[in-house]
């Protein structure tokens, strides 16, 4: 027979046995996946490689900015772009609550074909009132005669579409892209630019579209700084945990020995 214990483990003693040794390589291996999420983060927090200050006010042409179907990465919004392409009659669209310099009003919207399959959403002008944004479009209507321009602007994101109203299921509210593209002819196989192209000049007797250059954003994220942070948390409480369950156990075992003492 083995002869009783004359003293309770130690917590050392505990953390020690091959259970809890294996435990703390599990733990090991967690936290070393915690650690690893939290340097990725880390590094996604500091862009490498911020755009130079002005880069946006810089002309790039639009087929090196983007391609079509891309979603526009945010150090991009803003860009300054020139492109060319044809009107497609039938296209012109009014947008409503749109705002120039404080004043609400109308877009005029057309559709560019940059290539034979391939076109972008661009807002020509702004007016502030219904009816002459209804008489620009009809205008451009008129004048689209299937010749080449030149059109230079900023590229901005897709403002996402929204139902419509009942009252007035014709009334378009944001600049979307796939709104557009519902109402736009001549659209089988075609590829779409999921940003718009907001112009530089306006035509059609509209007024300019103001669109001042995008806010120099930080190089650093701190969403994904304070998520890099907790990645860190987590790893500690992984071997928190170890040590509270080990800790545990011993005080069971410590408790077990004076009962069987005291009996």
């Amino acid at each position: 027979m083995t002869a009783p214990a004359l003293f309770p483990p130690t917590l050392r003693e505990v953390m020690l046995r091959g259970r809890w040794i294996a435990m703390l390589m599990l733990c090991l291996l967690v936290a070393g996946v915690f650690a690893w999420l939290g340097q990725w983060q880390l590094g996604r927090a500091v862009d490498t490689a911020p755009q130079d200050p002005g880069a946006t006010e810089q002309v790039r042409p639009l087929s090196d900015v983007l391609e079509p179907g891309e979603y526009l990465a945010e150090p991009l919004v803003g860009q300054k772009v020139e492109t060319e392409g044809r009107w497609i009659p039938g296209d012109f669209i009014v947008v409503s609550s749109r705002f120039n310099d404080g004043v609400q009003g109308y877009w005029v919207t057309g559709q560019l074909r940059v290539d034979d399959r391939t076109s972008i959403a661009v807002a020509v002008g702004w007016a502030p009132d219904r009816e002459s944004a209804d008489d620009a479009a009809a205008r451009l209507d008129a004048d689209a005669d299937g010749g080449s321009i030149a059109i230079s602007g900023r590229i901005i994101s897709d403002e996402g579409p929204v139902l419509p109203t009942r009252d007035d299921p014709d009334r378009l509210d944001r600049m979307s892209t796939a709104a557009l593209l519902s109402r736009w002819h001549d659209i089988e196989q075609l590829d779409v630019y999921r940003p718009y192209l907001a112009s530089t000049t306006a035509e059609a007797g509209l007024v300019d579209i103001s669109s001042p250059a995008p806010e120099e954003g930080s190089s650093v994220n701190w969403l994904n700084i304070f998520y890099a942070v907790e990645w860190a948390i987590f790893a500690g409480f992984a071997f928190y945990l170890w040590y509270r369950l080990a800790k545990d156990a011993w005080e069971r075992e410590v408790e077990e020995f004076e009962d069987a003492a005291s009996a």
